[in-house]
């Protein structure tokens, strides 16, 4: 078949950067151009494009453009690719919220293209029927997508007691902080140390989970999110605490999750006993998952996956695959 030729915005930044490598290596995708907001001109990494500045893209010569543009930037970039033709891959925020209002509440800014809300949500493995053939995706965010895949099988066999909290202590590698350094991001101010932010519900993924999370089972209580940044460059690992509805023993939960994985190509259940780790998921495509009955009614989970690939640029991939009618593992490696 023909290559489809594709674009990236934002691609000097670490989810961007990603982005370029996975697509360099797709089997059906031309890489037209790279945009940067701090690289122009320098040679973009395994190609023969040179970075242009965003105003200097041209997504009406492609079929779809992948926007890794820090949140707030990319929906007005987003119409005027679609204006121009091209389907939009959004690895920002902008677009995962359903409403104004519910972006309002955690963002705190008016949407800047609110009559583009809803947008699909691109997490294939919950959503996958409504990704065929859509214009426009909104790719989950990292740690919403580690959460949501570590409770999925329990949502749908309504196997958590209702209005009981999902509890998520989650661990970050640094760059899921982005390319520019802080006084708290920065690698060298975190090696030898753990830093917990914006803990309780103050995370603005709280809203993005709570959503999704309520659309396969609304009785489903609040998420009480704890995220850290960790001293390692990449990986995230999600501890999920749940309690169980009565009549569903923890002890089922092993044969319930092998059950609903069985078929997903980019999430892996790792055999009963074994712990996942970041070890697992860093620099793979997928998500590896692990079991911990905690007496009767009480399941531990730990859901990993690389926060710049299955969080961010290889769920790009997917998605894109999904909405061209290619296979989904297309560019990827699968977990199963």
């Amino acid at each position: 078949m023909q290559a489809i030729r594709v674009g990236v915005y934002g691609a000097s930044g670490y989810a961007g950067g990603e982005l370029v490598e996975l697509l360099n290596r797709h089997p059906h995708v031309q890489l037209d151009f790279a945009t940067s907001g701090s690289q122009r001109g320098k040679a973009v990494p395994d190609s023969k494009l040179s970075f242009v500045a965003h105003q200097d893209a041209r997504p009406q010569d492609v079929a779809a453009v992948f926007l890794a543009l820090p949140h707030g930037a990319s929906a007005d970039v987003a119409l005027a690719a679609l204006g121009a033709g091209a389907k939009v891959i959004d690895l920002s925020a902008d677009f995962r919220m359903n409403s104004e209002a519910a972006w309002m509440e955690w963002y705190g800014t008016a949407h800047q293209q609110p009559d583009l809300l809803p947008v699909p949500y691109g997490l294939p493995e919950i959503n996958r029927d409504n990704l065929h053939g859509v214009e426009l995706v909104a790719v989950p965010g990292c740690y919403p997508t580690t959460t949501l895949l570590g409770v999925y099988p329990l949502l749908l066999a309504k196997a958590l007691a209702p209005g009981s909290p999902i509890i998520v202590d989650a661990k970050s590698g640094a760059s899921g902080a982005g390319r520019t350094p802080t006084s708290v991001t920065h690698l060298p101010e975190l090696f030898a140390n753990l830093v917990p932010y914006k803990t309780g519900r103050s995370h603005r993924h709280v809203g993005e989970m709570e959503q999704e999370l309520h659309k396969i089972d609304d009785d489903v209580g609040p998420v009480l999110f704890t995220p850290h940044l960790l001293p390692v460059d990449r990986g995230l690992l999600a501890s999920i605490t749940v309690t169980l509805a009565p009549g569903f023993d923890a002890s089922e939960s092993q044969a319930l999750y092998e059950e609903t994985f069985d078929t997903e190509p980019m999430v892996r259940v790792l055999p009963a006993g074994d712990q996942a780790t970041i070890a697992h998921a860093a620099r793979r495509d997928g998500c590896v998952i692990s079991l911990v009955p905690v007496l009767d009614r009480w399941l531990q989970i730990t859901s990993v996956t690389d926060n710049l690939r299955k969080g961010a640029a290889s769920q790009a991939v997917q998605n894109f695959n999904l909405m061209f009618g290619l296979a989904e593992t297309a560019g990827l490696t699968p977990e199963s």
